[in-house]
């Protein structure tokens, strides 16, 4: 398809900043605000991710600082507990990663971000190491495309599928990513599967349609002669 995205490659970020298992706490902190980023993959062996420790993880070691937490509270928050008293980025991390493969499509990305509420996945490779990361704002990217853009696709690889051949009688226009679909279809019922098909376009906002049916043809007129 036309200049579209289709897996986490090719919007994911390659420069990733990243911290051993037996990163001192503080190294961890000062390496999140050296890049400015609020969680860092953990990474052992040949670059393989085994975790990823964020700010979240860090906080208990300043929220318990004055006080140790009631017998209570040590029970519904073992975790945290624990971080409170951890000093390396292995004894911080969750385990295992979150994490997602570099050919794995946008749309499989975004639902491990929804279903772990994680704003980014470390990407990598088929043997777990670290290649790049990937952030919802990454994901967002192809909303950037441009209409026209969007346009010729729908046209092209949508339109132009659907119907052996050029459909003139079918018009397609986009504004802010908004596909409409204008004029005569052959079959109606194909209306479902083409709005199925616009809105599997990268970057389609959604898709309106002001369609109808095949003009009714005209009886023929039989031409004879007297006799």
């Amino acid at each position: 398809m036309l200049n579209t995205p289709h897996i986490v490659r090719d919007v994911m970020t390659e420069t990733v900043a990243a911290v051993d298992r037996g990163a001192r706490f503080k190294e961890v902190v000062e390496t999140m605000e050296r890049w400015k980023v609020s969680a860092l993959p953990v990474l052992a062996g040949e670059g393989r991710v085994v975790g990823v420790v964020s700010e979240a993880d860090l906080l208990p070691k300043e929220e318990f600082r004055e006080s140790d937490p009631d017998r209570l509270e040590q029970l519904r928050r073992v975790d945290d507990v624990h971080r409170a008293e951890a000093v390396t980025a292995g004894e911080l991390m969750t385990s295992p990663a979150h994490t997602v493969r570099a050919d794995a499509t946008l749309s499989q990305a975004a639902r491990v971000m929804a279903r772990e509420s994680v704003k980014r996945l470390p990407v990598v490779d088929g043997h777990g190491a670290l290649v790049g990361i990937v952030s919802r704002a990454d994901l967002l990217k192809v909303f950037l495309r441009s209409d026209e853009d969007l346009a010729e696709e729908v046209r092209r690889n949508v339109v132009g599928t659907l119907f052996a051949a050029p459909a003139r009688d079918l018009q397609v226009t986009v504004a802010d990513g908004v596909v409409t679909l204008r004029g005569r279809v052959r079959d109606t019922s194909l209306v479902p599967v083409i709005a199925r098909l616009v809105r599997a376009v990268e970057g389609v906002v959604d898709v309106e349609f002001d369609v109808t049916g095949p003009a009714t043809a005209r009886p023929e007129r039989s031409v004879g002669r007297n006799i």
